[in-house]
């Protein structure tokens, strides 16, 4: 890791999606991911940094050179998102290399918690279309999306099919939100995995599009969801708006594959220094 990061000039990396959750939420994720469920696919997915939180937080700083991070939580039912949003805040006080990170779901009240988390300093949000079985059109979101489009708070977003679809995944209903809210600066994660030519569609539409890399040109997604390669060279055009992710803990291989992942792609070293850091520490002010 530090060989990749210290050859590019980098003082570090930047991954704008890895996970940390209250812990017995951690647990039942990890226990989705064991059965290999639906929503993963029916594929077997083993965990490996199932590690515990202090752990996690000295793998990201100390062996991996992470400058900064995220901590990706997500709601699958009503009720949920605003305790959620209570323990993130909590976390990125007593962690401050995290980005304050907070959540949403489609119910009443949404725009207020919303709100109120972003008057507490939220600096990222997630949305998970698929867990939550929402559709981002949903007339309770509308007024979140403008709020934060106003507020400039970035959404990464998971929106592709991959690794399975949802109702509400894809880029027609995301299309559809973006319509109504051009100004929203949206992150597609996972690179919109596996409609990736559709949302790189939407990214040269609306300009507030951006990615993150999560999962996308390793070899365990490439099995079931390839990167076409006749799209690399919009990847190379699109380099100011690509972010590095990784979904770590939840990933079934070491974390450096993603970086190397990202490498074998031959798009060169000033697109590696922008992804990896540059755009992060820019979209997020971390040199000011």
């Amino acid at each position: 890791m530090r060989a990749f990061w210290g050859r590019l000039g980098l003082p570090g990396i930047v991954d704008v999606h890895t996970h940390f959750m209250p812990e017995r939420v951690l647990a039942k994720v990890w226990e989705y991911f064991d059965s290999a469920g639906e929503l993963v696919g029916g594929v077997e997915w083993p965990i490996t940094y199932r590690e515990e939180e202090a752990e996690r937080l000295r793998l990201l700083r100390e062996e991996f050179g992470v400058r900064a991070f995220t901590s990706m939580l997500y709601p699958h039912k009503a009720g949920m998102a605003q305790w959620l949003n209570g323990w993130a805040a909590g976390f990125a006080t007593r962690t401050p290399d995290c980005l304050h990170t907070a959540t949403l779901y489609p119910e009443p009240g949404v725009d207020d918690y919303v709100r109120e988390a972003v008057g507490a300093g939220a600096r990222v949000f997630k949305s998970h279309v698929q867990v939550g079985g929402y559709d981002p059109c949903d007339p309770l979101l509308d007024p979140v999306w403008g709020l934060l489009a106003e507020a400039g708070v970035p959404v990464v977003m998971h929106c592709g099919s991959g690794p399975a679809p949802g109702k509400y995944t894809g880029p027609g209903p995301v299309g559809r939100m973006l319509a109504r809210h051009p100004r929203l600066r949206l992150i597609v994660a996972h690179m919109g995995m596996p409609e990736y030519a559709d949302f790189l569609d939407l990214a040269e539409t609306y300009g507030s599009v951006m990615f993150d890399t999560t999962m996308a040109f390793t070899d365990f997604s490439e099995r079931s969801a390839p990167f076409p390669a006749v799209e690399r060279g919009r990847l190379l055009d699109l380099g100011e708006r690509i972010l590095l992710g990784t979904d770590f803990p939840n990933i079934p291989y070491p974390y450096v594959h993603q970086l190397d992942a990202l490498e074998r792609l031959g798009l060169g070293d000033d697109w590696l220094r922008a992804v990896c850091h540059d755009n992060a520490a820019r979209l997020f002010a971390l040199d000011r």
